[in-house]
This record gives C-alpha cells, structure tokens and sequence, in this order.
C-alpha cells in the first residue's frame, strides 16, 4: 500500500533536507519529482497540480524562508498537505442510533459482503456493539448464502427473508432489531457490474424507506480513478456519508484513497488492509500520511496492541527483563503475543525512522513457526536454564523440532545476544 509512492516522496524529501536554504530554483527540482511520483499513483491530475501549488506556495514562504531547518519545515509542509488531501481529521462511523443503521452500496465485487462482516466485528470489538447483519441482496447467486456463512463463523446473526422485495427485507429487518435488542443494523444491498436505473432505484427506494443513519460505499482501490466517478454516481443519487475502500493490500497505486475526499467531498470511513476478518481498519488520514512519509505510525501500532496483547503477561516479562531472569519460558511467551499482532514485516513499517532497508524486509512466518517448534523440543528445565543445553540436549532438540543443530545454535546465540542488549539498557547504554 503507497510503496512505490513512498519511496519516491521519501528520495524527494531527503534531497531538500541537504540544501541549506529553501529557493524557487531547488524547490521546483523537487517538485517535480513530487508530481511525477503522484501522477505514477493514478493520482488525479487537477488534484496533484492544486497539491504542488501548495506546497510550493508554503514553502516559498517568508516563515520556511527563516526557519534554521528549511528540510524539517518542508517536510512538515508536505506532511500537513497530505493529511488535508486526505481528508484532514477523522470521520467517525456514527454509532448513536436505537439501532443504528448502515446500508452498505456497492459494485459487484468491489468486497461489499465480505467487508459487511469485516465490520460487524470490528463494531461488535471495539465499539461493544450487538449487530444484525440483513441480507439485501436477493439477486446474486450465492449472497444470501454467503452472508449467512459469514455470520456463522462470525457467531452474528443474519435476518434474511430469501430472494424478496429488500425494501421489504430491510423494514422487517430493522422492526425485527428493535425487538430482539440488536443496537446496529448493516444492511447488505445489491451490486452490478456497472451504475444503472433500476439498481440506483432499488437503493434509493431503501434509504427513503428505513432513512439509514449512514450509506457507505465500498469501493475497490484497484479501480483507481475509475474510482472517483463510481463515487460521484453513487453520491449523485444516495447523499453518502462514507466510502470504504477495500484491497489497498494488493498491488495497487493508492491513487484512488489520495484523489477520493478532495474530488467528491465523501470521507473515507475504513480501509481493507487484508483478507482476514479482522482486515478492516478505521481510516486516520494524518497516520496514513506519516506512513506515506516514511514516518511510523506509533499511534496504530500502540492500538493493535492493546487490542490483543494479554497485558498482565506482558508486564511480568517486562519485569522479568528488567531483574535478568528473562529465559526461554518468556521468550516463547513474548514471540505468541507478537504473532497477534499480525506480519511481522507490517509491524516494520510502523515503527518511525526505520530504515527503508528493514522497511521492505520480507517475514517469513515459516522462521518464527520454527523458532516455536525449537523452543517446544526443551524440557521446561531447558526453557529455564538454556546455559544447560550441551551437544547431546542440542541434538535431541533438533531431531524432535525436524529442524538442525545449526538452527538451535543460532536460535541460542540471538537468545543471548538480546539477553545482553537487554542489560545494556537497563544500564542506561545503547547497544548500537
């Protein structure tokens, strides 16, 4: 996701931050390349030019033009821009409805059924909310069934009233949630392969009827600027208050997310950042240009792990590294609640300052399912007293882990070099 766009930014901001003094000559150089890295994204074209002008325009200015880090200043300049392109702050998903309703509007196969369930989760996990997924869709061959699938492995319940009127499906749907308790509606509407009169007239006979508290479109990232006029043809007939866009995971320029908000005035709610139903993330436009910049984004970071790291655990071997009593057990330990956390690599390019190098290292999850494998070969006494292990333990260990002796060895050796780092720290020393 903005990989190749990133990349081309961060080569653009490292050449102003060697000048000494920001001039129209070497800010126009840069520019340049800002542009052409936002037109290889399928960025629009009137939105790269209304971009440009900006930042050329600010950092031209008399403050940039006093600052003692024009670099610094140019870079929070660009950073600011992005944000404001993308939507500037957050636009929260309304949740104050008795119940709330959602209808989610689509193409056929923008990912508007699996993404109904994505967020069904994520409501009922971070907002504490009890949905009711509705199925809308009484005209694609399988969606019923589909959604019904989702909703059982989801453990939410689906209301569904087989291939009739939606219109219909929706206003018992929602008579049906009143009674039964459920606080959020998310009503799954039919797609086309293409925006016409009948679909649009279903959809707008659904909003007029059950007035949903929000009509968010799902829009497929790979379409790119195909994109922005989906939206606006939605918009035209259906007042959205949302888009979500799905598969930025894939191979995809980003341009359409860079383009959406400035062209059609409709935020982005949600991003699709994997296939997994846990794949949908709120969409926070100044952490996603950070993370265009190069920048981290701590504040993700910091969220995914509150969400599923087992605070006690975490502490106690916090604590443990702290008195150097860190051994295996908490190795072992520590590698299951960082596996939660999702791809390795992922986690990487959170982290702010880290080098493009790291950035595009590729994890392989096989290496981490063999250090797991390692650890369990050892007998408890091992796991607490690794200085133990001899030839004959290391041998026993690999045969029982199918993995080498070599491999035990260098599991032992970065065991002990991190154990070594550790103390440092704790001695106030960087170990680099």
């Amino acid at each position: 996701m903005f990989e190749s766009l990133g990349d081309r930014l961060q080569n653009a901001v490292n050449k102003i931050k060697g000048y000494g003094k920001i001039t129209e000559e070497n800010i126009s150089e840069v520019t340049r390349e800002i542009r052409l890295a936002l037109l290889e994204a399928d960025v629009n074209y009137k939105v790269v030019k209304e971009f440009i002008n900006n930042v050329k325009e600010k950092a031209l200015g008399e403050e940039v033009a006093k600052s003692l880090k024009p670099g610094e200043m140019f870079v929070k300049i660009l950073k600011d821009e992005l944000v404001e392109l993308l939507g500037g702050e957050k636009a929260d998903i309304c949740t104050a409805g008795n119940p709330t309703v959602l209808m989610l509007v689509g193409l056929q196969g923008s990912g508007k059924t699996t993404t109904i369930g994505k967020l069904a989760k994520l409501l009922r996990k971070k907002y504490k909310k009890n949905p009711l997924l509705v199925a809308c869709d009484v005209y694609r061959p399988a969606a019923i069934d589909q959604l019904k699938q989702l909703g059982k492995e989801l453990n939410i319940p689906v209301y569904e009233e087989g291939k009739g009127n939606p219109v219909e499906i929706a206003q018992n749907a929602i008579k049906y949630a009143k009674e039964n308790l459920y606080n959020y509606v998310l009503i799954d509407t039919a797609g086309r392969l293409h925006i016409d009169e009948e679909l649009m007239d279903e959809l707008d006979n659904i909003q007029k009827t059950v007035h949903p508290d929000e009509v968010m479109l799902v829009v497929d990232s790979m379409t790119g600027q195909d994109a922005i006029n989906v939206i606006e043809g939605f918009n035209n007939r259906l007042s959205l208050t949302g888009a979500i866009l799905t598969k930025l995971d894939g191979d995809t320029r980003g341009g359409a997310a860079l383009s959406i908000r400035h062209l059609t005035n409709v935020p982005i709610k949600f991003i699709g950042i994997s296939e997994k139903m846990d794949g949908l993330d709120e969409f926070h436009p100044d952490r996603m240009a950070t993370r265009i910049l190069g920048m981290g984004d701590l504040m993700t970071m910091i969220e995914k792990a509150e969400e599923v790291i087992d605070q006690d655990e975490a502490m106690r071997s916090a604590k443990r590294m702290q008195e150097g009593k860190f051994d295996l057990e908490d190795f072992l330990s520590t590698l299951k609640q960082i596996k939660k956390l999702g791809p390795l690599e992922n986690l990487i390019k959170m982290i702010p300052g880290i080098p493009k190098e790291a950035r595009n290292v590729k994890v392989d999850p096989k290496d981490m399912a063999h250090i797991e494998a390692i650890i369990l070969s050892m007998t408890p006494y091992e796991r607490r007293h690794p200085e133990c292990l001899k030839a004959t333990r290391k041998q026993r260990i690999a045969a029982g882990s199918a993995r080498s002796v070599e491999e035990v060895n260098r599991l032992l050796k970065q065991f002990e070099q991190m154990k070594q780092m550790m103390k440092q720290l704790k001695k106030g020393k960087m170990p680099f």
